[in-house]
């Protein structure tokens, strides 16, 4: 998968939305029909789920998990066309990382502070996401309430525009477009007062 997910973004029909003879070629269990799907929408599940998760892996199996799902419900009838299968197949990732989140509060075990002492802060150079900027991005983004968090994930991790961010999440594009102003200016704000701190 991790493969595909590095070539998809020039993948043919990557440019809009899906066609529905695509679609139902899917359905029937079209090779080909398949690998034009992942191939256009692959990467954006994992980049949420990775932005989500902080995991790769996590977010490979999330993104696998997402497709085996979409295939069952194409092939059993339970999605039915009507221009709307990036919204659904988001919904259906979102649903994923929202259970995944929640699995992982209930196994999450709490660390005695004293354990803690005499371990060595990573270097920045060691970390899985690369530098500095992005892992005080990272920060930031955690200190954000988790709906002002999903609205930025869905923009531009995922990609997706307003108007279906909107509508998979059910809310009035206007509220959508104010509340993905605040969160960036609050962003903003968080960014600054951590270079303010910086010596």
């Amino acid at each position: 998968m991790r493969a595909a997910l590095t070539t998809s973004r020039d993948a043919p029909g990557n440019e809009g939305g899906v066609d529905a003879s695509l679609l139902e070629a899917a359905a029937r269990g079209d090779a080909g029909a398949w690998r034009t799907l992942v191939g256009s929408y692959a990467h954006r599940v994992f980049a949420l789920a990775r932005s989500r998760m902080h995991d790769d892996d996590r977010a490979e199996e999330i993104t696998q998990s997402v497709f085996v799902t979409v295939a069952t419900k194409l092939r059993d009838g339970g999605y039915s066309e009507r221009g709307r299968f990036e919204s659904w197949l988001f919904r259906v990732a979102m649903n994923r990382i929202r259970d995944e989140a929640r699995r992982e509060r209930r196994q999450a075990s709490p660390v005695a502070p004293e354990s803690l002492r005499g371990v060595e802060a990573r270097e920045p150079e060691e970390s899985p996401y690369g530098d500095v900027a992005f892992r005080a991005l990272r920060e930031a983004l955690s200190q954000l309430g988790e709906a002002d968090r999903e609205v930025i994930h869905l923009r531009h991790q995922a990609g997706m525009s307003f108007k279906e961010i909107a509508e998979l999440l059910g809310e009035p594009l206007g509220t959508l477009l104010a509340r993905h102003h605040r969160a960036l200016r609050k962003l903003k704000a968080i960014m600054g007062s951590r270079r303010e701190a910086l010596p």
